[in-house]
């Protein structure tokens, strides 16, 4: 059995010490969680350092941590910051690894079967893997996730059964090694050494494990292993020496032989119980079905180990009962373990949402002879499920919702930010011409090279307006749910790298987006109560612009709901503080100086660090240019500038695309400059 080390405490490493309220925030919630409080609440305005308060948080409890997010970009974005707190401990990013998912569904009224179909993100996958191999060997580690977390994973007791444990010195038959190897669902591929896949040459076993980057190659003298060392899959180069390591299978699903044919009596007999119950209320045409799907199933599972779908049966091969809550990655924690839960006024309806949508599927495709009963219990934790099994919880928002405020045993407040920024000043204004109005705000903004995020209650309202400000010549893009996630961290990335001034969206623009270049937000509608315009997000619309020293709110409304009567008292309330701080203190607020880092890195990990903005025209970028290029003459610099362009060309056309679009950066950065000079 592998256990896991406590050899490595968790340690943040930071330029900065804790500051405004965060002192006293760590405190307070440190000393709750030694206490045992089950439930606490960090109500924290945006811009405050929460994501910096729960790292010193966590290296002072020194716990193993559960981050959830309530979507892919804001796990990203959190994962991309904890990895720069914790560069000594492994942080881990954990979502659903499907690009496209479409499940498997009937629907009876137009007696239409529709297959599961989906698109696997290889390198998501590999991080799901480096999840749960990190929490089952290493104790300084930190998981951030999306809701997947609370989804059927596979049991983590079949699971660590099926290691293989490889040591330097000691004899092995290599035949009942690769045999081993193939039970864990690993696949022999001589010629084409991808994940999940090994490979022998000579007396060299090569395995590329499911959570690596790197190839394990094994060399052995006889039965003996004399070396073991890790290699870069693609150039053949060694990067490390081990003693030992640890394998692990290449699926969560992985079974024994002994577990998988006691689960396949069980589907069997389950099967037969099902027939029965078709036959006997006449269902002729659904028991052929479950008996053709079923038996297909098990003659896969029989003839190599697995079938399409398997997860389906995950009760009969984790052994559970029916109505058992399936195994998630909650299961892979050791007891102690912390979660904290990051925007929790919209993470937590999320996690009350989850079982409903899947368990009504789930009824019409076993009613209708597509699946068997236990399918049912192939699904998300409930509520109260994911309740039970979390240990300590800390919530996360500038707005918590009831169920935070009412469970926590603490509310833990940090108003005061680190920065000295106060919240944005509000201001009202009536909705005749307001898209004039808004246009030259947008101007003025734009001349100082500050951003704005305009928000807007209808996607035809936003399609138009960004059509009527391109018309005008402003660089704008337009952000709404049709656009992927990685696209979406792109968009959001050009917005502060200034490739263009003004953002519009609908409900895109609230929580989570760390975006000190936005100076400006524009609130259209803002009387039109509703889920657009409630007070909590009315608050979190306006924190957007609480990063930046000018950070201006402007509503157009022809009258003060309730909600922004709210809203707006509420900001003021915390600005007063917060200026009142300021003036004891004698601190002159700044706008936060935030690097561009690529969260894109958490999928594309070889991308590295993009440019950082800075003060006054033009950015800085950490160039792999020399650094004295303003000293160059206009012609040369223009000649540089071309042949980039001719290099860039080039990479594309090798399939370089990486080293390609670091070129592009540099070639906008070196026309910025020239214009500069014009």
């Amino acid at each position: 059995m592998v256990k896991r080390s406590d050899a490595i405490p968790f340690e943040v490493v930071s330029d900065f010490k804790p500051a405004g309220d965060q002192p006293e925030a760590i405190k307070k919630l440190t000393n709750g969680i030694q206490s045992g409080a089950d439930f606490q609440t960090l109500l924290g305005v945006t811009g405050s350092g929460k994501s910096a308060t729960i790292a010193w948080t966590i290296e002072q409890v020194q716990r193993p941590t559960l981050v959830m997010a309530p979507n892919k970009s804001l796990a990203a974005q959190l994962a991309n910051e904890l990895r720069e707190f914790f560069p000594k401990n492994r942080v881990e990013y954990f979502v659903s690894y499907y690009d496209y998912y479409q499940p498997e569904a009937y629907i009876p009224s137009s007696d239409t079967y529709i297959e599961k179909d989906s698109s696997v993100n290889d390198e998501i996958d590999r991080l799901r893997h480096a999840s749960t191999s990190a929490l089952l060997t290493r104790r300084d580690t930190i998981i951030v996730a999306s809701v997947s977390c609370i989804y059927g994973l596979g049991s983590p007791e079949e699971y660590l059964t099926q290691l293989l444990v490889l040591r330097t010195g000691e004899e092995y038959d290599q035949r009942e090694v690769l045999r081993t190897l193939v039970s864990m669902q690993y696949d022999r591929n001589d010629l084409n050494l991808i994940r999940g896949n090994f490979r022998v040459r000579g007396g060299s076993l090569e395995i590329h494990p499911a959570y690596e980057e790197n190839v394990f190659r094994i060399d052995f003298f006889g039965d003996e292993i004399e070396k073991i060392t890790a290699v870069d899959p693609i150039t053949g180069e060694v990067i490390q020496d081990f003693s030992e390591i640890v394998i692990f299978p290449a699926t969560h699903y992985a079974a024994s032989d002994e577990r998988l044919h006691k689960a396949m009596d069980g589907i069997q007999k389950e099967l037969q119980i099902q027939l029965k119950d078709f036959e006997k209320n006449n269902k002729l045409l659904e028991a052929q079905r479950i008996r053709m799907r079923t038996e297909h199933d098990l003659e896969m599972m029989e003839e190599v180990g697995f079938c399409t779908g398997i997860e389906n049966y995950s009760m009969h091969i984790d052994g559970r009962n029916y109505g058992d809550p399936p195994f998630t990655l909650l299961d892979y924690f050791p007891d102690d373990f912390l979660c904290v839960i990051d925007e929790s006024h919209v993470a937590v309806p999320q996690l009350h949402g989850q079982y409903a949508g899947d368990r009504s599927r789930k009824e019409t495709l076993i009613e209708h002879g597509f699946r068997l009963p236990s399918a049912a219990d192939n699904r998300p934790l409930r509520f109260e499920e994911i309740m039970k099994r979390l240990n300590q919880v800390v919530f996360l928002s500038a707005t918590p919702g009831q169920h935070e405020l009412e469970t926590s045993d603490h509310i833990v407040e940090q108003i005061i930010r680190p920065t000295g920024l106060v919240d944005p000043e509000v201001i009202v204004k009536p909705t005749t011409g307001q898209i004039d109005d808004l246009i030259e705000l947008i101007k003025t903004r734009t001349d100082a090279e500050e951003r704005v995020l305009v928000t807007t209650l209808t996607k035809k309202m936003s399609e138009d307006l960004s059509d009527y400000l391109l018309e005008l010549g402003i660089r704008v893009r337009y952000l709404h749910s049709d656009i992927d996630t990685i696209e979406r961290i792109e968009i959001l990335r050009d917005l502060r790298l200034g490739e263009f001034d003004v953002l519009i969206g609908i409900n895109l623009l609230r929580e989570g987006l760390d975006l000190p270049e936005v100076s400006l937000v524009a609130i259209l509608d803002a009387d039109k109560e509703g889920f657009l315009r409630s007070e909590t997000s009315l608050i979190q619309t306006i924190g957007r612009a609480a990063r930046n020293v000018g950070g201006q709110v402007i509503m157009y409304a022809d009258q003060i709901t309730g909600s922004m009567q709210r809203a707006i008292s509420e900001t003021n309330r915390r600005r007063q503080i917060q200026v009142q701080y300021n003036k004891e203190n004698g601190i002159d607020p700044q706008t936060i100086r935030k690097a561009v880092t690529d969260i894109l890195s958490m999928i594309r990990p070889t991308q590295t660090t993009v440019p950082e903005p800075k003060k006054g025209k033009g950015r800085k970028t950490q160039r792999s240019l020399p650094d004295d290029l303003n000293e160059l003459p206009e012609g040369q610099l223009a000649r540089l500038v071309q042949t980039l362009e001719e290099e860039m060309n080039i990479a594309a056309g090798d399939l370089r695309f990486e080293y390609a679009a670091r070129l592009r950066d540099e070639i906008r950065e070196l026309k910025r400059d020239l214009k500069d000079m014009k």
